[in-house]
């Protein structure tokens, strides 16, 4: 057995949360529920003006999500993404260090730490901004041949894939890696505007991949087919094995000799955010600790479910307690 299950190549944010009144996201002149990406200096600003609300910070970012819950669960982990040297980096990797993810050394000095704040209103509406920073400068000098050829996963966001040619040339090294040992690859979507407008980069390494999750969105994307089960059948001729979610509608699941779907859990749910991330991790999980494909499934949208019925993009406690419940 390999020192670690799984190698995690993404973006490290700080997840910033602000809660603020009418009058205050009011007299920002943003519009509700957007995600916008701002520079370094607009962030400072953004943060300088709400310091006295006493911000809740998490270490997160789409991949590190998935292997912070892949942790979590009890498996092995090493993480690569960059941060800085000020308060956000080491809070990031302090986080990620006591769940005992190995994070190497992420540490780029003199360079600000990606964030993600985002301001909370009355309504629940959460309206984010997203400064990427040093998060985005994983380069190819960056990949860690020994830790990567010493995982049984590599699992590459597909965000990077959009980081211009620094990110590409960081995606083909770690693969690269990954072939040269015998390491299998998963690859997240991340979203569908990553398969629409970055699909020379996304197919090149889909060609590569042994393991691909997606949306609904994300896999009609990337086939051309109009809903989720067409998706999901037309990704036989593109990728070994995949999982393609379907929101309230379930899951699919290719993966060693087993194509089955998993209906979803009925739930309310409260935030959407980080589903997609819990799933992947924890099936992820459960793969490389003998869970049959279609249980860990199962168990992983449950995980999901449980993620979405809160506010927040990751559980803090009960994490194996719901997980076992799953598979029982």
């Amino acid at each position: 057995m390999r020192e670690f299950q799984l190698y995690s190549v993404g973006h490290a944010l700080v997840d910033i949360f602000i809660d603020v009144n009418d009058d205050e996201f009011s007299s920002l002149g943003f519009e509700r529920g957007t995600m916008r990406l701002v520079d370094a200096d607009e962030q400072r600003q953004l943060l300088a003006r709400f310091q006295r609300h006493d911000p809740r910070l998490i270490s997160g970012g789409s991949v590190a999500n998935s292997t912070f819950a892949f942790a979590q669960l009890g498996g092995a982990a090493a993480l690569l993404g960059c941060v800085g040297d000020d308060r956000y980096g080491l809070f990031y990797r302090e986080e990620f260090e006591r769940q005992g993810v190995d994070v190497g050394n992420p540490v780029i000095y003199n360079a600000t730490t990606g964030t993600c704040v985002c301001l909370i209103t009355p309504d629940a509406e959460r309206t984010m901004r997203t400064c990427l920073a040093v998060s985005s400068h994983v380069d190819a000098k960056h990949v860690d041949e020994a830790r990567l050829s010493r995982s049984e996963w590599l699992f590459l966001e597909g965000f990077m894939f959009t980081n211009g040619e620094v990110g590409r040339a960081a995606v083909r090294e770690a693969v690269r890696v990954a072939k040269k040992h015998g390491v299998k690859v998963a690859v997240t979507c991340s979203e569908a505007f990553v398969v629409q407008h970055f699909g020379d980069i996304f197919h090149e390494i889909l060609a590569q991949t042994d393991l691909l999750f997606a949306n609904a969105s994300e896999a009609k994307a990337a086939t051309g087919a109009s809903d989720a089960a067409s998706a999901f059948a037309a990704l036989r001729s593109l990728v070994p094995s995949a999982v393609v979610t379907d929101g309230p509608h379930g899951a699919y699941v290719r993966y060693g000799g087993e194509e089955t779907h998993v209906p979803a859990f009925a739930c309310t749910p409260v935030d959407l955010t980080g589903a997609g991330d819990m799933l992947a991790g924890t099936f992820l999980y459960g793969i490389t600790h003998g869970t049959a494909p279609r249980q860990a499934l199962r168990a992983a949208c449950y995980l999901a479910t449980k993620v979405i019925t809160q506010v927040g993009a990751r559980l803090h406690h009960g994490v194996k307690e719901a997980w076992a419940e799953a598979l029982a």
